[in-house]
C-alpha cells in the first residue's frame, strides 16, 4: 500500500534575538513583549557575535520550554542542563518562531546548520 505525504511550505517568522537574562523575569509581576506564548514552535540559542547555534529545539509550549525548562531549569531540558552547567550564558541570545510543524521545522533547521557548519548545534545530541 502506497501512502503519499505532502508537507506544506513552512514559513517561520522569527522574533528578534533576546538575551538569556530577558527570560528570567517573573511573569506574574512583569509582562514582556515580545515573549514566547504557549503556542508550538521552534527556538534557537547562540552566543553573541557567533553564527553557529548552541541548540535548536522544538516545543508544543514555547513559553514552558524556553523560560521554565531551558533558562530557569524548572523542568527537564537536556541541552539546557548542559548549557547551564558548562557556560556563562550572559552572552547568549534566544529567538523563536511559531509553527504547527515543529518536528519538520526542527529537523530542517538542524540540516541547514549541519550543512553550513559541518556539525550539529553544540548542545544538540540528535534531531
Amino acid at each position: 500500500m502506497k501512502q503519499v505525504i505532502k508537507i506544506e511550505t513552512i514559513e517561520l517568522y522569527w522574533f528578534d534575538w533576546q538575551p538569556w537574562s530577558y527570560f528570567k523575569v517573573d511573569l506574574r509581576k512583569e509582562k514582556r513583549t515580545p515573549f514566547p506564548n504557549q503556542e508550538s514552535g521552534v527556538y534557537e540559542v547562540k552566543r553573541i557575535n557567533e553564527e553557529h547555534r548552541l541548540t535548536i529545539g522544538k516545543s508544543l509550549n514555547l513559553r514552558r520550554r524556553i523560560v521554565e525548562a531551558l533558562v530557569k531549569g524548572n523542568y527537564e531540558h537536556s541541552a539546557g542542563k548542559r548549557i547551564r552547567k558548562n557556560e556563562n550564558f550572559d552572552n547568549f541570545l534566544i529567538r523563536w518562531a511559531y509553527t504547527e510543524y515543529i518536528s519538520c521545522a526542527e529537523e530542517y533547521l538542524h540540516k541547514i546548520h549541519l550543512k553550513k557548519f559541518n556539525k550539529f548545534p553544540e548542545y544538540t545530541i540528535n534531531t
